[in-house]
């Protein structure tokens, strides 16, 4: 099992500054988009951690069955990361629906690209990571790849392929909030 899913986990957060928005209508939409960010940037965070979780547990099983342990041992590992990675892919589904409230806002244009740049980026994030879970769902039923590995190395092809685009796409989204100084507070670091 010499492959491995090489990809630097993407962290996310979103922060806009406190002018960017205008208007009032009811509810001061600045409220809204401040609690809709909020929501999201829990859901981030959750996922991230998830996601490291998940990825520690996969790299713990990798190691043991590189250094001759019984692959058939790993197997609970193996789903064990599989179901924490599905845990958070569902937070990021979670902060991607608390994003999409900001469209429906009455705030700058800018922000609303930002917002769907960043689901997007969060959309293609979502598609790799469901092809890292297929991965798992292979290395379970053969956690040596004796039979399945060139559909294993085909999957970890396109993962790395669909987290190049979400990396690609959270960078327009970096862009725009750099463009957009006095609108968009861009994430330290």
């Amino acid at each position: 099992m010499s492959h491995i899913i090489n990809r630097r986990a993407i962290f996310v957060v979103i922060l806009l500054s406190s002018l960017l928005l205008y208007g009032c209508s009811g509810e001061d939409p600045s409220e809204q988009a401040d609690q809709a960010i909020k929501n999201a940037n829990e859901h981030i965070s959750e996922h991230n951690r998830l996601f490291d979780e998940a990825r520690s547990t996969y790299t713990q099983a990798k190691q043991r069955i590189e250094s001759g342990d019984d692959p058939s041992q790993q197997k609970d590992s193996i789903t064990e990361a599989k179901r924490t990675l599905e845990e958070a892919r569902q937070q990021l589904e979670n902060a991607q629906e608390s994003l999409s409230t900001v469209d429906d806002l009455d705030v700058d244009p800018a922000v609303k690209e930002y917002a769907n740049l960043l689901s997007d980026a969060m959309d293609a994030q979502l598609a790799a990571e469901a092809k890292e879970i297929q991965f798992y769902g292979i290395l379970e039923g053969d956690p040596a790849l004796e039979n399945n590995r060139e559909r294993a190395v085909d999957l970890l092809s396109e993962v790395g392929a669909g987290y190049r685009e979400a990396e690609e796409a959270y960078a327009k989204a970096q862009e725009l909030a750099d463009s957009n100084p006095n609108l968009i507070e861009a994430p330290a670091g």
